[in-house]
């Protein structure tokens, strides 16, 4: 486990955590006046290896090549040059820090970090951290790489869960959940609704799928995981027989037996899943592992009955989550995020797909 402290004065500045991977939805912007809960678990924290946050350089300013080098391939409206390596961690797990007055600058209803950092250490004032709580962000505190330190507290970190116990754990991630608005003139209201961590998932696999297609058209396992993908996969790949298919893999699945299938990533290392005996032309799609666990092992989680009344031997005393209304959206910044950082970005029929980003989000593709 580590602790963070001040790179000025050496005062603590977290509790002791232990490092997981980023949530895929780290950097959701979801909705318009949406409550989001907080982004990390309490004891945790993950790092950015990207670069995020002020300083931003638009695509005009930046050369196709210099670009490249740092792994984007196709234009966007705008990069970071702050420092890669930012760490979150839950605000309640951040000590000894003060918000700094004025660089109080949010959008709507709290803080964005838009004004650089807005979390000073108490004890020398040296600017450390960003506290993120504006409506449709995701509440954290991102602590700035090059004024913070991690060091390490008595006690090592226990190894990582194995696929066999984090399948034992199953802790799986619902894919209903109820939203959080502000500015009702009656209170907070909600409503229930596709997972924000869901769409964020699911952008970020569908730029995957679509590079993995190679441009032909392409099906996905029945039920949750064809609400999720074969809309958006239907209007965007061309019409005709099913030229490939993707399946779901991973630890308890049988072996693979198709060129593109889903697994999921570990939710303390980030790794991927791999088959025993990968093939050198097989195309992994990540999910988290919480979403992939639900949509593998669909019968343990149902979300509603599947025949209109409970399973023998199973009892609750409250109704199933509501089903959303509408269809499912993957996210689109998401799905942007990792499209253009995928080479594959470079063909011209997935540089119109990228292009035409804003016509699918009007014709609620995303």
């Amino acid at each position: 486990m580590f602790v963070f402290v001040c790179a000025g004065c050496g005062a603590e500045l977290s509790t002791p955590l232990s490092q997981v991977t980023l949530p895929a939805h780290a950097h959701q912007k979801y909705g318009n006046g949406i409550q989001l809960p907080v982004l990390m678990e309490p004891g945790t924290f993950a790092v950015d290896p990207e670069p995020w946050g002020p300083p931003w350089r638009t695509w005009d300013e930046i050369h196709p090549d210099e670009a490249a080098v740092r792994g984007v391939y196709a234009p966007v409206y705008a990069l970071s040059d702050g420092a890669p390596g930012a760490i979150v961690i839950a605000p309640g797990d951040a000590r000894g820090t003060l918000l700094i007055p004025e660089k109080g600058g949010g959008y709507c209803c709290g803080l964005d970090g838009a004004d650089g950092p807005n979390m000073a250490c108490e004890a020398c004032g040296l600017p450390v951290a960003s506290r993120i709580d504006d409506c449709s962000l995701w509440q954290a505190v991102w602590l700035v790489p090059d004024t913070v330190r991690r060091l390490p507290v008595d006690g090592a970190d226990a190894a990582p869960l194995s696929w066999a116990e984090l399948m034992a754990e199953g802790k799986g991630t619902p894919p209903f959940e109820p939203i959080a608005t502000w500015g009702s003139q009656l209170g907070t209201s909600h409503w229930w609704s596709w997972s924000p961590q869901w769409e964020a998932a699911a952008g970020r696999a569908l730029a995957h799928l679509l590079a993995a297609s190679q441009g032909l058209p392409l099906t996905v396992p029945d039920g949750l995981t064809k609400e999720m993908f074969q809309r958006a996969l239907d209007a965007l790949l061309p019409a005709g027989p099913p030229a490939r298919r993707a399946v779901m893999a991973g630890p308890g699945r049988p072996a693979p037996d198709a060129d593109i299938f889903f697994v999921p990533t570990h939710p303390q290392t980030g790794e991927a899943w791999t088959p025993a005996d990968p093939t050198a032309s097989a195309y992994p799609v990540p999910l988290p592992f919480g979403v992939w666990l639900w949509l593998a092992f669909p019968e343990p989680y149902l979300p509603v009955p599947a025949s209109g009344s409970m399973p023998d031997g199973v009892l609750r005393d409250d109704p199933p989550a509501p089903r959303p209304h509408h269809l499912f959206r993957a996210d689109p910044g998401a799905f942007q995020h990792t499209l253009v950082r995928l080479p594959a970005v470079r063909s011209p029929w997935l540089r119109e797909i990228l292009e035409n980003l804003m016509q699918h989000m009007r014709a609620r593709l995303f």
